[in-house]
């Protein structure tokens, strides 16, 4: 079984290829606003944008070695528009020069039949949540701030109830590879969060 979702970025179209830079986070429901208030401070001049997402976390496992992983994920608020298919590779949490945790992201438009292909194929689905909340945007950063639903009877979104009483925040970038700078610009504007969240490097693996 793997460890709670490590990223929740919604549904907002997708960039192929690419590596994702990524500070991670939470703060408490009751602290939310506050963060908010901040954000809306430090952000660029536009209102955020609103999502609420269904994410299918899918393994195939193989004879050895630890079993392939990929996400399926679809908007709730806008139905009609397509899934979308992300693998996440690796993280590279080695360099302590680095400010950020950075791994590759595919992230590829698929249909509605996303789930049949997928499980033809082999994959089976190990968890499903709900992710709902808001994204921020300071240049080339993004920041999700999101509540983690658990879905309580598979497939049922309008069935589910909070992992905790803290909401996820993250902070990303996706960039070439090679970018490194980006994760300084990322390290300064989480020092302008501080104290009320803590943005830090998170290794996934801690969390297994």
């Amino acid at each position: 079984m793997e460890a709670p979702p490590v990223t929740v970025m919604p549904v907002t179209g997708g960039t192929i290829n690419m590596m994702e830079y990524l500070l991670q986070g939470s703060v408490l429901d009751q602290s939310l606003e506050s963060l908010l208030h901040r954000l809306r401070g430090l952000c660029d001049n536009m209102e955020p944008e609103s999502f609420a997402d269904h994410e299918l976390v899918y393994l195939l496992k193989g004879q050895q070695g630890n079993p392939f992983m990929l996400r399926g994920r679809r908007s709730l608020l806008h139905p009609t528009a397509p899934w979308h298919l992300r693998y996440l590779g690796q993280p590279e949490v080695g360099d302590k020069s680095r400010h950020a945790l950075v791994r590759n992201c595919v992230d590829v438009a698929a249909s509605h039949s996303l789930p049949e292909f997928l499980n033809e194929m082999g994959f089976r689905m190990d968890h499903e949540f709900v992710a709902k909340g808001q994204v921020f945007r300071k240049g080339a950063m993004k920041v999700v701030v999101s509540k983690l639903l658990r879905v309580l009877a598979t497939g049922n979104t309008e069935n589910t109830e909070p992992l905790s009483l803290s909401y996820l925040v993250e902070l990303s970038v996706l960039a070439p590879a090679g970018q490194d700078t980006v994760s300084e610009d990322m390290r300064s504007f989480a020092e302008q969060l501080k104290p009320l969240v803590h943005l830090e490097k998170i290794d996934p693996k801690r969390l297994m």
